[in-house]
């Protein structure tokens, strides 16, 4: 017996009432997802991409998708072709397929590079810098080693009084073509030219200063400007720093990636800094003034009567600034926690003693509900020795 084939519907994942852009867009996710080229040998996402294609091929053909919505599955039995019987003579997969391809291989329907000009390669570096400098900006020295043109052939790879010649394989075009198999059928396919690598000449004599390539290293320091704001793992963009382009295309970037150093105090969390600070007993209980760390420097804070401990304090805008306006800045966020001390001298321990005496004599709660307890013992068994002589 036949497997029951599923609901085209159901295999896209759409609903009845769905349009062209819904199908084509649920589609296009599930190809991309099994296709054939993306898992090799896996025949269970082999037929899962037939399945799809197969509902793609009937509910993008508003004829079809007419005649599967009037009488389902049973509108193309015995049709010929296709996996399962399906035709899939009448389908236009051209856009997917091509839209296809171009997020497997880069662009397009041909698979490889072209030979038209290409921004060359970005080189990545790091730089580390204090919390203080992520805060508000500086300005750091890099040293890089870059390919410059080559001053011995002026860039072209060839030993003076020497000249490229016309790649005989590509015919100087940097590309060559050749056709494949798909699931669809053949498919053209374009490759960089494995002799001149894209670059449609071939050079017989090399340069020996740049070994054929055009280009020679060399150190080079540059100045960052480090933004105000900067957070740690972001990186600051140096345009046109990078490697060289290919036929004429522009150099690459240069990306500095700045790793933050941590700080014995502060914590930042995007704009907002974070720190604690202790606070004595006598000044949580009694209120006063007290001078608190920020990245602007020292300030005094007026800390209210009874304050308890892990209190919370909001100083606005002393924060970081943001990266878009160093003007607007987060907030510095101050925990405050009482400190208790562990050295006192014997007249302190006394004046503390009296101080609990006069506040609730914590120290003797103990004592006083061991006392309480036997006192109440005592009493219930007098109760009960009366009864019993009664």
């Amino acid at each position: 017996m036949a497997e029951q084939k599923r609901d085209y519907y159901e295999v896209l994942g759409i609903g009845k009432n769905a349009d062209d852009a819904e199908i084509k867009k649920a589609y296009r996710a599930l190809a991309k997802k099994y296709h054939p080229d993306v898992n090799p040998g896996n025949a269970e996402a082999e037929a899962k991409f037939k399945e799809a294609s197969e509902a793609y091929a009937v509910l993008s053909d508003p004829d079809k998708r007419r005649q599967y919505d009037q009488f389902g599955h049973a509108a193309f039995e015995g049709g010929a072709g296709g996996p399962g019987g399906f035709d899939f003579s009448g389908a236009d997969f051209s856009d997917i397929f091509g839209d296809l391809f171009g997020d497997f291989f880069g662009g397009g329907r041909s698979r490889g590079a072209s030979n038209g000009p290409m921004k060359g390669a970005n080189l990545r570096t790091s730089v580390r810098i204090t919390f203080e400098e992520a805060v508000f900006g500086c300005e750091k020295e890099i040293e890089l080693t870059v390919k410059e043109t080559c001053k011995t052939c002026n860039g072209n790879g060839a030993k003076p009084g020497t000249s490229p010649v016309t790649c005989s394989k590509c015919g100087g075009k940097g590309q060559v073509v050749f056709t494949s198999q798909s699931f669809f059928g053949t498919v053209r396919n374009v490759q960089a030219c494995p002799d001149c690598q894209g670059t449609g000449k071939i050079i017989k004599d090399k340069c020996v200063d740049c070994r054929g390539t055009g280009y020679v290293p060399m150190k080079k320091r540059y100045a960052v400007d480090i933004p105000a704001g900067i957070d740690n793992g972001q990186c600051k963009r140096l345009p046109g720093l990078g490697e060289p382009g290919t036929n004429g295309g522009a150099r690459g970037d240069v990306l500095v990636e700045v790793v933050v150093g941590r700080h014995p105090i502060f914590q930042r969390q995007d704009y907002n800094i974070f720190s604690t600070v202790p606070i004595s007993f006598a000044v949580a209980a009694l209120g006063g003034e007290i001078v608190i760390d920020t990245v602007d420097g020292k300030v005094i804070y007026d800390v209210k009567a009874g304050t308890q401990t892990d209190t919370k304090v909001r100083l606005k805008g002393k924060g970081v600034p943001t990266l878009r306006n160093r003007e607007v800045r987060g907030d510095h966020y101050v925990t405050l926690v009482v400190e208790v001390p562990d050295r006192l001298s014997h007249e302190a321990k006394e004046l503390l003693r009296q101080f609990d005496a006069e506040s609730g004599d914590s120290l003797n709660a103990a004592k006083k509900l061991e006392k309480d307890d036997k006192s109440g013992e005592a009493k219930e068994g007098k109760e009960k020795k009366k009864k019993f002589w009664k």
